[in-house]
């Protein structure tokens, strides 16, 4: 079971949800809707489609209770929850489903459940669900794969009565239960190399078998993803030598197209052993998942940036002001911190509107990305204060302050140039409008754990304001 960036209460609350939200689909309680937030999306396990209505989510959930109206046995594999911000917790959960049906196909595989928690006031409400099979059996209008566990499962008994001593041989039976998923089913030897692959990966990525069996595996993968697999792999050769036996692991990963283009998939891979437990090569499922990465993507984005400037926000700055004390200590070199408050910007917002007044907080986010390095750090702070953290200055702190004083004054200069906004509003005509907008700068230098991120930002603010009293356009050093 693992938990990841969780605080103890969060987590414990969390999982209680988590749990009693399970009670109630296994029991068919329809009191679990009452989890859902009005802004919900999800997809079911049968579906393709994302639905982002909250009531014909619900009218889903019924029909699901009504093709299977018995209480369900949900047996649980694992769970994860990691918290993307302090509003936002994802639950991803692995578990056999057990229906009240002869059924022997849909218990033993491994369904994976994401819940996306937010906090909705003092409420935390679902805002995204997905349930998914490793297969795709559902037919139109199904909620389970009812009618096609019962036909494949009818199928199964008689073939394994039939031919039990070669079932597992058979080439031909291999191909009749995995060309027709929609998964990759995929098998490697030893050394990576492709040895089967499904002809789903021709819909996945657009190669045929015969462009992939033969190759390495890494070759299906872009660089991330290469790095992504290399250290699986390496993660597994050292729980090898420490005496470990892994089951399936699982990572996502970014795939290369044939079209050059880049979608993620999720791999599920177990290793293949010898009677003396040798490995002898590996077989897995992979999934594509670019969808839910996208959604990620947008739930990250919308925690951790500034919507308008698009520049890191005030928790993110608080983050990497964090790695880099670590860094600083670390090295024993040290950072700088800048507060920013732009001058002379409320009359443009009085005269002009927000609208403008946007525009000018967007180009001054763009002067300000152009006088640091990548390594360094601009954020908004909020309404026309920005932050700049400069990281892995020098070990002299005579060196460091002179190197922060170099950059403060570029940005002051670069601050400080006219600012022409070209104005293009729907309905109104294309204007416009230049404002003279300075900066006073407040700089705080600082060395390893010597003070806390809170001491380090009111140190900055505080020469900031130094600045602001100097007579503004100007800089100061705590």
């Amino acid at each position: 079971m693992t938990f990841i960036n969780l605080h103890p209460d969060r987590h414990r609350k969390i999982r209680a949800l988590f749990d009693e939200y399970i009670e109630l689909y296994a029991s068919r309680d329809e009191r679990l809707t009452a989890f859902f937030s009005e802004d919900f999306s999800g997809y079911t396990c049968g579906g393709s489609v994302l639905v982002t209505d909250r009531d014909e989510w619900i009218r889903i959930i019924r029909q699901d209770f009504s093709e299977v109206p018995g209480r369900i046995r949900i047996e649980l594999r694992d769970i994860s929850m990691q918290d993307l911000s302090e509003q936002v917790v994802v639950v991803s959960a692995f578990f056999n489903i057990h229906l009240p049906v002869p059924e022997s196909i849909l218990s033993r595989e491994v369904a994976r459940l994401v819940l996306i928690f937010r906090l909705e006031g003092k409420d935390w409400k679902i805002v995204h669900s997905g349930l998914s099979f490793p297969y795709h059996l559902v037919q139109d209008g199904e909620v389970y794969p009812l009618n096609n566990l019962h036909e494949q499962n009818r199928l199964l008994e008689a073939l394994v009565e039939e031919r039990t001593r070669t079932l597992n041989e058979s080439e031909s039976f291999y191909r009749l239960l995995t060309e027709d998923t929609l998964d990759v089913i995929w098998r490697a030897d030893s050394e990576l190399r492709i040895t089967y692959i499904s002809p789903s990966d021709e819909h996945f990525r657009g190669f045929k078998a015969d462009e992939v069996v033969g190759h390495h595996v890494l070759e299906l993968f872009n660089t991330e993803g290469a790095a992504i697999v290399t250290e699986a792999w390496r993660k597994r050769q050292q729980a090898e030598m420490e005496g470990k036996r892994l089951g399936f692991i699982s990572f996502e990963a970014p795939h290369l197209c044939k079209d050059g283009s880049v979608i993620w998939g999720e791999v599920f891979s177990k290793a293949v052993r010898d009677e003396n437990e040798k490995i002898i090569g590996f077989h897995g499922i992979t999934r594509e998942i670019t969808q839910r990465k996208q959604m990620q993507d947008q739930i990250r984005q919308l925690a951790f940036y500034d919507t308008l400037t698009q520049l890191p926000n005030r928790r993110l700055l608080i983050d990497r002001l964090n790695q880099a004390l670590a860094a600083s200590k670390r090295k024993e070199c040290h950072g700088a911190l800048m507060f920013v408050d732009l001058d002379n910007f409320k009359p443009l917002n009085d005269n002009h509107g927000h609208y403008v007044g946007d525009l000018l907080l967007i180009e001054a986010a763009h002067r300000l990305k152009s006088c640091v390095r990548e390594i360094d750090t601009v954020a908004r702070f909020g309404g026309d204060e920005f932050v700049v953290m400069l990281s892995e200055l020098d070990i002299d702190l005579a060196k460091s302050i002179a190197h922060a004083e170099v950059v403060a004054e570029k940005i002051r200069a670069r601050l400080s140039d006219v600012y022409q906004l070209n104005v293009m509003r729907e309905g109104e005509a294309e204007r416009l409008v230049e404002h003279p907008c300075s900066a006073s700068i407040g700089v705080c230098v600082f060395l390893n754990h010597e003070a806390s991120t809170d001491d380090i930002l009111k140190w900055a603010d505080k020469a900031m304001y130094q600045a602001k009293t100097a007579g503004r356009n100007t800089i100061r050093f705590y």
